[in-house]
């Protein structure tokens, strides 16, 4: 076990100063690779990608930004690998973090990557659990700044699920001095406890029964699927629960006029977003995938290498 091992495995692991660097060096990275311009501070350095849920941005954002790095990728699944048979987690980060410099993995419960953490002798970063989606909401962070400069004292209103991402999002918040609105339907509630920063009451936090309200003169509007993985049982009730949390154009015209609109995706038009909305002048969803790729490089090299000038 390492003490002094840099993990990114939910968004409060980072400073507010931390942050301010990513965004910036963010920019730096994605200027240069639109500019066909080398950029490769991790030669010769190997990063696991670990996928217990499948994927699609994750993981080509994560190996096209590592092989633009300069590193390589070793791709696994619980499939392929001892983590989805009889391997202690324990066992198998001491010896996946032996023989590369980086891992990401992609799983189920916060606790198994909390587990492999403690015994991993390189960083890990969360590319998603149940309960957070950090490296997601560090990228939406940098599209809203790309687009509208600094997030800090700006409204976001999330419209949905209380899921992984509205998890993250009020990390964020409270971290980097925004203010979120959460209207989500009964019963599919934000687990405070999960939200809360250091444990510490929720700063920046609002909650609205009503969805327009939420989006009532917000900067941003954020929306993500109403069946996460792992909950596709629950298909039709949750169909039935979250028919009056679909974004549409009626919801965007309450936000400010000059708002953005973001979903982490895959969307599905019709029902958490309409098609005029997704498709529509506000979305900025397509630069918000991207831009994992980008953000997600930043994350990579400050991990390996610290700041950089």
């Amino acid at each position: 076990m390492t003490e002094s091992i840099k993990h990114y495995l939910q968004f409060s692991d980072f400073t507010a100063d931390e942050y301010a660097y990513l965004f910036e060096r963010a920019a730096l990275i994605k200027r240069k690779f639109k500019a066909y311009e080398k950029h490769q501070p991790l030669a010769d350095r190997t990063l696991a990608l670990i996928f217990e849920k499948a994927s699609t941005r994750t993981r080509v954002s994560f190996e096209a930004g590592m092989y633009q790095l300069g590193g390589s990728v070793v791709h696994l699944t619980s499939g392929d690998s001892q983590l989805g048979r009889s391997e202690p987690i324990e066992d198998t980060a001491r010896v996946i973090s032996r023989m590369t410099d980086a891992v990401m993995i992609r799983t189920f419960e916060q606790a198994r990557i909390a587990r492999f953490a403690e015994y991993s002798r390189v960083p890990v970063i969360n590319g998603l659990t149940n309960e957070y989606h950090p490296c997601q909401i560090l990228a939406d962070i940098f599209t809203y700044i790309e687009h509208r400069g600094s997030i800090a004292g700006k409204t976001v209103a999330w419209i949905g699920d209380g899921n992984n991402m509205a998890n993250t999002w009020a990390q964020a918040a409270a971290l980097l001095g925004f203010t979120l609105r959460v209207s989500t339907p009964a019963g599919y509630e934000v687990d405070t406890a999960l939200a809360a920063l250091d444990g510490a009451p929720q700063r920046g936090w609002q909650s609205f029964a009503d969805p327009m309200e939420a989006c009532a003169g917000a900067d941003l509007v954020t929306t993500d699927v109403w069946i996460s993985m792992g909950y596709e049982a629950e298909n039709e009730a949750r169909k039935k629960a979250f028919a009056s949390w679909c974004v549409d154009a009626e919801m965007m015209a309450v936000a400010k006029p000059d708002a953005l609109f973001m979903h982490c995706l895959p969307a599905h038009r019709g029902e958490e977003v309409t098609a005029e909305v997704i498709d529509g002048p506000q979305s900025v969803v397509w630069d918000e995938a991207e831009n994992r790729m980008h953000a997600q490089k930043a994350l990579l090299e400050y991990l390996l290498r610290g700041r950089l000038d």
